[in-house]
């Protein structure tokens, strides 16, 4: 089912900024402060199987990842502007605007960029990921060990 309006997961509580970006829980102090991951996806039910294969942290003991959702272009747009994230991680199958048009976009607009995962259609979508200028590619049927593996190695080298 393909949401197109769906501006908040409806498992969260945080409110949703007027970008239609979720806001990430608060941390207390830099020493708190989980990796950030912007998730973009028109279909809620492919973002909660991403932050369910990734889980809650990166190990044991870590901070919480803050996870911003976003269902529209615009609003990834928006959030990537604003900067402060860790790492994006876009739906390439999304319908309308897919997220390897959008990761080229991104990559050629946002001034430093985070990385981007870029989940594909199938294995053989990665030759098109790569004029994405994707940091990554995760293809479906999604892998919960490979897409957890791929974003934890990215967290890691940022911090």
């Amino acid at each position: 089912m393909t949401d197109q309006t769906d501006q908040m997961d409806p498992t969260t509580t945080s409110p949703t900024s007027p970008t239609g970006a979720i806001a990430p829980t608060a941390r207390t102090g830099p020493a708190a402060r989980g990796p950030r991951i912007l998730l973009y996806s028109d279909d809620r039910t492919v973002r909660a199987h991403v932050r369910t294969a990734v889980g809650p942290r990166l190990r044991a003991h870590a901070p919480e990842i803050a996870w911003a959702e976003v269902a529209t272009p615009a609003a990834l747009i928006a959030a990537a502007d604003r900067g402060g994230w860790d790492l994006l991680v876009l739906d390439g199958e999304a319908d309308k605007s897919g997220g390897m048009g959008l990761c080229r976009q991104l990559k050629n607009e946002v001034y430093r960029c985070p990385p981007v995962v870029v989940l594909t259609g199938r294995p053989d979508d990665g030759w098109l990921a790569s004029w994405s200028l994707a940091d990554a590619v995760v293809p479906r049927p999604l892998d919960a060990i490979e897409l957890q593996r791929t974003v934890a190695g990215f967290l890691n080298a940022a911090a």
